[in-house]
């Protein structure tokens, strides 16, 4: 009801709903972890129903709109420019966010002189409810890219960052990344992930058997390192020093084993706001002109992971 304010007393704090969600998880991990390991891997491959609230009522930017099948999902999908007569960036959104978002970039690309190419993943912003894996992300913007054509760049943030290099690795054909607060192993977001509710390892570790049971492929094989040393396209990863989702040194690994990648650290933006600062914006399309920007972050054998 327009203008209501309800009473402080009927007012529940997002941090009393989470402290109870993770007891009911540290309980039930006691108890039945088998099926709380099921619940949590549903929960964590489900992402928040806010960002489609937030793009249904998102300025388009005057995109073209239209639907993009992809292995059979449909795909709200957005065009500016023409990709087929101009080069084009693709831009790959986050988890639980939406291409519109990234509407800063568009403008500055158009600018620039480049199409731009953008898309909802499954169960966010415009495209149908759904859920999905690093696997399905980096498959739809494969499709993307076979839909244009090679693209000249492509702009990622966070998961749609690591898919993004996921895709490249698999053939996507992209002359340029800048991959943004970009996680670099998804067994180490999903132990996160756990301790976030109060559950023990034990039970992240039958939540990637659950993953890897369903998708025929083992999770590690997804760590950057053992993809980048592998990737010849420049890289630009971009990560703050206080991020606190994805940790820095997740991005930093990306620069340490991709041959072709840099370096660009900020500070104070967060995982959040580094998305759509402008001075990001401005170092990344100097990048794509062929400017070196940030860092090279120099590899040895004496790596904690090695060198695939």
């Amino acid at each position: 009801m327009a203008g209501f304010a309800p009473q402080k007393s009927t007012i529940v704090p997002k941090r009393v709903i989470f402290a109870a969600l993770r007891a009911r998880y540290a309980l039930g991990a006691r108890l039945a972890p088998e099926d709380t390991a099921r619940r949590a891997l549903r929960l964590f491959g489900t992402p928040l129903p806010s960002s489609r609230s937030r793009a249904r009522q998102a300025d388009d930017g005057g995109a073209a709109l239209s639907t993009l099948d992809s292995g059979g999902v449909a795909l709200s999908h957005y065009v500016w420019g023409d990709p087929h007569a101009e080069p084009y960036v693709l831009l790959a959104h986050g988890w639980s966010d939406y291409a519109l978002r990234l509407l800063p970039w568009v403008r500055a690309l158009r600018a620039a002189g480049y199409a731009v190419v953008a898309f909802d993943q499954p169960g966010h912003g415009r495209s149908a409810p759904g859920r999905g894996y690093l696997i399905d992300f980096a498959a739809h913007i494969a499709t993307a890219v076979q839909r244009f054509g090679p693209a000249a760049a492509i702009v990622g943030h966070s998961f749609g960052a690591a898919a993004a290099a996921l895709a490249m690795s698999e053939g996507a054909r992209i002359d340029r990344a800048v991959l943004i607060a970009p996680p670099a192993d998804v067994v180490a977001a999903t132990h996160r992930f756990a301790r976030g509710l109060s559950m023990p390892a034990r039970i992240a570790q039958r939540m990637c058997a659950l993953v890897e049971a369903e998708i025929g492929r083992e999770l590690e094989s997804f760590q950057i390192q053992r993809r980048a040393p592998a990737l010849a396209p420049p890289a630009l990863v971009v990560h703050d020093l206080d991020d606190r989702e994805v940790p820095w040194a997740e991005g930093e690994r990306y620069a340490r084993y991709w041959p072709g990648a840099r370096l660009l650290n900020t500070a104070g933006l967060g995982h959040q706001r580094i998305l759509v600062d402008a001075g990001v914006i401005e170092q990344a399309l100097r990048f794509l002109r062929g400017a070196e920007v940030g860092e090279r972050v120099v590899s040895t054998f004496e790596l904690p992971f090695g060198v695939a």
